[in-house]
């Protein structure tokens, strides 16, 4: 007797620690006489196996090496995006509005004389002119001042026609600048040498800027009841261009992670932040200081003036100006850089910090990228350890790209601008570089001049 066997067809399963196999062998039995007519098929078998050792290890691989510096990576990277974001909508709980006011200022109202400085600024002079002078505010208590800075397009003649029919409005030729000054100093300087000693408050606005009808009102009314000396405001920006919608979303971020309204809230801080789109003074105070001839060669000719009042004991405030104030500050590319190239050195705090703001921002907004691709590229691989890191580095991710795309809604622009948001900071790197670069060679260009 002899057996041949056929070959097997199985099947195996598992679960948990035991090894199921369906096994179907088939033999073929005959006798020693080599009679192979007779033939007896095996019945199925059925095999449980235990796979010995039954341990942990074996059924999930260990965290390998590379995968724990992955994990610690994106572990470190959810908690930096975490900390940016707790940091930005804290400085946004911070950043007081400007509550619109109930009523048009009654009998009581103090007079206001607002100063435009304007240099080539036709295509922004008339909207912000009419703006100002449609205030719901006393007229016999209101005055603008249009300074023009030496213009070569069409600013003075908008103004001149709309001074034809409005006795409310002025308009100032600014004389040749003298050496040391800036431009824009010395317009608003020449503006306030014609205000009266009955006049309040000054208004300092650019010609960019336009406001609502409750614009004035409602500043003069925040600034009385609140005892502020020097009340600045941030307007809302209007973004048309590629450009813009590129860059100024991530300007706005990259200072509320870095600003610490906290500190410069405090009456006692040295630090004091301002925008000169829109400052309120007291002209008496604003005449004790200097004025703008105490800040004559500053580029940030708004922040300095705001740190000689803080100095002086008055009361400094930047709040928002959204939905009493508007901006069109850029109109592309060839606005843009050197508009924000001449002052981001001081805005940031000098060259050393600006260079550091710039690289970093870079590095973590590609991060937002890099992070969650490496991780699932390695995890794909086989690494336990990157597939692990893969849960908080797009956790983070996540975090970082919906708070891009919030910013969309709040700035009106696509949405798709929310997905693009690393070329916004890696383009601000290169401005940032470039005032670096402009300070050093202490020559800044604005408007046609050369400062140096």
């Amino acid at each position: 007797m002899y057996a041949r066997y056929w070959p097997c067809l199985g099947v195996k399963f598992f679960a948990g620690c035991i090894t199921f196999e369906f096994r179907l062998s088939v033999s073929a039995l005959g006798s020693s006489r080599g009679d192979t007519d007779t033939r007896n098929y095996s019945a199925a078998e059925l095999v449980l196996s235990p796979t010995v050792p039954c341990t942990f290890s074996e059924s999930r691989p260990p965290v390998d090496a590379i995968g724990r510096v992955e994990l610690a990576i994106s572990c470190g990277w959810l908690v930096t995006v975490c900390w940016l974001l707790f940091h930005a909508f804290d400085q946004s709980k911070r950043f007081r509005h400007v509550s619109s006011a109930a009523r048009e200022p009654n009998g009581h109202a103090e007079k206001v004389v607002i100063v435009i400085p304007a240099r080539n600024e036709s295509f922004n002079i008339r909207r912000c002119v009419e703006s100002l002078l449609g205030q719901r505010y006393p007229r016999a208590l209101l005055r603008v001042i249009v300074v023009d800075d030496h213009s070569v397009d069409d600013t003075t003649a908008i103004v001149q026609s709309i001074a034809g029919r409005e006795p409310a409005l002025a308009l100032l030729a600014s004389p040749p600048l003298p050496a040391g000054w800036v431009g824009k100093s010395h317009a608003c300087w020449i503006g306030t040498r014609t205000i009266s000693s009955d006049t309040e408050w000054i208004c300092f606005v650019d010609a960019d800027v336009w406001g609502e009808p409750d614009l004035i009102a409602s500043a003069v009314e925040c600034a009385a009841r609140d005892h502020i000396d020097l009340l600045s405001l941030a307007p809302r920006h209007e973004l048309g261009s590629f450009a813009e919608r590129l860059m100024l979303p991530c300007g706005h971020y990259l200072l509320a992670f870095c600003q610490d309204l906290r500190k410069q809230q405090n009456g006692a801080c040295r630090e004091v932040k301002a925008s000169g789109q829109f400052m309120l003074i007291r002209r008496h105070l604003y005449q004790a200081v200097g004025g703008h001839a105490a800040v004559a060669g500053a580029i940030c000719e708004d922040v300095a003036l705001a740190r000689l009042v803080r100095r002086a004991g008055g009361n400094v405030a930047f709040l928002s100006g959204d939905g009493l104030l508007s901006t069109r500050m850029y109109t592309g590319w060839r606005t843009l850089w050197p508009g924000i190239t001449k002052n981001l050195v001081e805005m940031l705090g000098g060259a050393l910090p600006t260079a550091l703001i710039a690289v970093a921002a870079v590095v973590l907004s590609w991060a937002a990228i890099v992070v969650p691709a490496f991780d699932a590229m390695n995890c794909l691989n086989g690494s336990r350890g990157a597939c692990l890191a893969l849960i908080p580095a797009l956790a983070g991710s996540a975090a970082a790209f919906g708070l891009h795309l919030a910013g969309t809604f709040h700035f009106g622009i696509p949405v798709w601008y929310g997905l693009i948001f690393p070329l916004g900071y890696t383009a601000g790197a290169a401005i940032a570089l470039d005032s670096i670069r402009r300070r050093w060679s202490g020559r800044v260009s604005w408007k046609g001049r050369i400062y140096s």
